[in-house]
Formats: C-alpha cells, sequence, structure tokens
C-alpha cells in the first residue's frame, strides 16, 4: 500500500519553497523499472510479471512512458534544476528492456537536463538477463556501473529465494560487464536465509570476491508480510530467520570483504576506494534531491517528498493524459529532516557532527559512547562513528538518538 498524503496538483508543481536551493545540493534521477520474469519468493518491490499486467503496461512502452516523466520532471523544476549527477536503474529487472530502450531513458534525462561529465549512471541487472552484446551497447550508451543480484552462491539458498540463476554466472556477468569497459561493478549479497549455514555464507563471499567486483552489498534477509516466503515460514515449512545468526553473518562478511580490500562505507555497502561507492545512494543518504520516474517511485525535491501510483496501467494512464502520475507528498518538518538526517547519515563511515544530535539525545549519545558504540577519536573530534559493535545495534542506536 502507498502511504496517504497531501494531494498533488494535476501539473506536478511542487511548493515554491521546495524549489529554493535547487542546484545547491545533489541531484540524480531514479528510474523504476517495474518488470520482472518471475517473482522472487522473498520481494515485497513494485513488479509485475507480464501475466500479471494489463492493456496499457506492455514492456515495449515502456521507454517512451518513462521519457513523458522525465519531460514533466522538466516542466516542474525549470530552469533552475542543475545537471544530474547520479542516475540509478531499479526495479524489477531493468535489464528484461532492450540495452536501447534504456539509453533511450538515459538521453532523455540528459537532453532535459544535461548530466554531469563524470555522471554516475548505474543500473541492476539479474545476471542471467544480460550477455556481452547487451552490456556493450549499455557501455556505448553511457552507463558506466553495473549491479548484479546475486545473492548466494549456494543451489539450496538460491532455490528458498526463488532465485533463478546458476551460482556460476554472477561472475560469468562481472567477467563481461568489465570486457564492455564497466570499471565499476556491484554484487548484491543476501545472508540469513533459512537453511544457509555459515560455511554457506562463507562460500558465497569467496565467489563473491573471486569475480572481482569493486563493490559488495550484503544486506540482511527481511521476511515481508505478503510474500511467498512469509507464508512458507508461517506454514512451518521453512524456519524463521534469527537476528543472532544474522548479526553473525555480518561479522563475517565485516572480517573477509575487509581482508580482500574491500571497506565499508555505509553499514551494508563496501567498495574498494572512494571512487567505487556508490554515489547516488550517497545522494540518499545525505539529503540531496531527486526525481523518481516510474510506477510506484519516490522522490525528493527540497523537503517535499512524493511518491508515484504503483500499478504501471494507473502510471501510465496518467501521462497520457498529460497529468503528473504522483499519488501523494508530503512536506517534511525540519524536525522530521533532523531525525531523518540521524537515521541516514549515522549509518555512513563519516558518522554525523555531535552538534546535529538535538539536546534531549546527548545523554543517550554519551551512554552510546561509554557502551562501545562510538568511535572514541572520531568522537572526541566531534563526529558520532558507530564502531563495529555499534553497527550491528545500529537501529537501537538510532532509536536512542532520536527521541
Amino acid at each position: 500500500m502507498l502511504p496517504d498524503g497531501d494531494p498533488v496538483p494535476p501539473s506536478g508543481e511542487l511548493p515554491s519553497e521546495a524549489l529554493d536551493g535547487l542546484g545547491s545540493r545533489p541531484f540524480g534521477f531514479y528510474v523504476h523499472v517495474p518488470f520482472c520474469a518471475t517473482r522472487c519468493g522473498y520481494c515485497d518491490f513494485n513488479t509485475y510479471t507480464a501475466a500479471e499486467l494489463g492493456p496499457g503496461a506492455a514492456q515495449r512502452d515502456y521507454a517512451a512512458t518513462a521519457v513523458e516523466e522525465i519531460r514533466l520532471a522538466r516542466r516542474v523544476l525549470g530552469d533552475a534544476a542543475p545537471p544530474v549527477e547520479t542516475v540509478f536503474f531499479g526495479g524489477g529487472t531493468p535489464t528484461l528492456l532492450p540495452a536501447a530502450d534504456l539509453v533511450r531513458i538515459l538521453d532523455a534525462i540528459g537532453e532535459e537536463f544535461g548530466l554531469r561529465p563524470d555522471a554516475e549512471v548505474t543500473t541492476e541487472a539479474n545476471p542471467e538477463s544480460v550477455d556481452p552484446t547487451y552490456l556493450k551497447e549499455l557501455r556505448a550508451g553511457g552507463f558506466t556501473r553495473m549491479s548484479f543480484g546475486m545473492q548466494s552462491a549456494g543451489e539450496h539458498v538460491l532455490a528458498v529465494l526463488d532465485r533463478r540463476h546458476t551460482p556460476g554466472r554472477p561472475a560469468e556477468a562481472v567477467r563481461e560487464a568489465h570486457a564492455a569497459g564497466f570499471e565499476h561493478v556491484n554484487l548484491d549479497l543476501i545472508y540469513g536465509t533459512p537453511g544457509e549455514s555459515d560455511d554457506d555464507w562463507r562460500a558465497s563471499l569467496e565467489a563473491a570476491l573471486a569475480a572481482g567486483p569493486d563493490h559488495v552489498s550484503a544486506y540482511s534477509l527481511i521476511v515481508e508480510d505478503g510474500t511467498r516466503l512469509a507464508a512458507r515460514i508461517r506454514r512451518g515449512e521453512l524456519p524463521m530467520t534469527d537476528d543472532d545468526v544474522a548479526a553473525d553473518r555480518y561479522l563475517i562478511a565485516e572480517e573477509m570483504l575487509t581482508a580482500a580490500g574491500l571497506n565499508w562505507y555505509e553499514i551494508s555497502n563496501w567498495a574498494a576506494g572512494d571512487e567505487a561507492r556508490c554515489r547516488h545512494n550517497l545522494l540518499y543518504w545525505t539529503g540531496g534531491d531527486w526525481w523518481g520516474a516510474g510506477p510506484g517511485a519516490h522522490s525528493h525535491v527540497g523537503g517535499t517528498r512524493w511518491w508515484n501510483v504503483k500499478h504501471p496501467v494507473a502510471y501510465a494512464a496518467r501521462l497520457a493524459a498529460g497529468a503528473s502520475p504522483a499519488h501523494a507528498r508530503e512536506v517534511l518538518r525540519a524536525e522530521d529532516r533532523a531525525v531523518e538526517r540521524v537515521m541516514l547519515e549515522l549509518r555512513l563511515v563519516s558518522g554525523l557532527p555531535l552538534a546535529d544530535i538535538a539536546p534531549e539525545a546527548r545523554t543517550a549519545c554519551a551512554r552510546a559512547l561509554a557502551d562501545g558504540l562510538f568511535e572514541v577519536e572520531a568522537f572526541k573530534a566531534g563526529r558520532a562513528v558507530l564502531t563495529l559493535r555499534g553497527r550491528l545495534l545500529a537501529d537501537a542506536v538510532v532509536r536512542d538518538l532520536t527521541p
């Protein structure tokens, strides 16, 4: 379900205060491609298989529809909009669309807004949804970064997750991406799947590192209500995931990834140096501006957040009628933005200035330091930076600092 919010004018016009300062903050684009070949059992993203979609939402028409929203964004943001620093295609499986369609959408962003010469352009991909020719087309079309969903190297773990690729295919995809000219390649991993052992997780990390990516994202499995995985656990077919096991798996990831030269810069992300970090995600975590195009996509500009209608048919119909596809929006209060800053920036290796923590949370801050959750030297220098133990307890730390 989409959250409630304030109505959005059919034109998509933003409050004037949202446009104040536009251009002084990093600006990016997120493009949601809602198509999947099959629905994975753990996924609750806004995605659809061909059988779930009716007339008006064909994959062959999607690029043209997305381009219409990009043109709407240009009208809404006007001449104050800066060149785009980052573009991220997510989903779903963006690479179910022809490479030419993804390039067409990227070209439209460049034509309407301009792309910075050093713009980072990423697409997510399932390893089996690309081949060398496809990757070369993307690279020639301006894409600079690939992110492959590997999840695990264990066949039995992939089966529980309903992932369809074979265990060796992600490594092949990484090699093909490098051969196509992609310097920056990420592999996504998931730990804590029912039936996964510590040795399974170590094998997945070893396989990921052997593939040679310069970035790894590792996420603890979250069992979302309404998914097929949640139903299987509820019926007793699979055991529930365990927080202590997840913590142990995180420690294994930290040890192995760091030993291989990939260092954490966000709780769930490790990179081989600053250039390998995902700049688009950093834009989210540091309060930048972005326009989210596509059904269900969320956007944020100058403290105003809005979200599009979820279903691709409704999304296409709104744009075909010349109207904004936004479902609703909210204008964040100063105190809301302050809380979000603590929630997001505390996840980063750079941490958060102590001066930005509310006075009423200073006691909790000192307690976290005493409990070994903050780095001592960083604290002395005026920043709250999580220790390894602090990363394991990050949610609890944030709760204490945002009373």
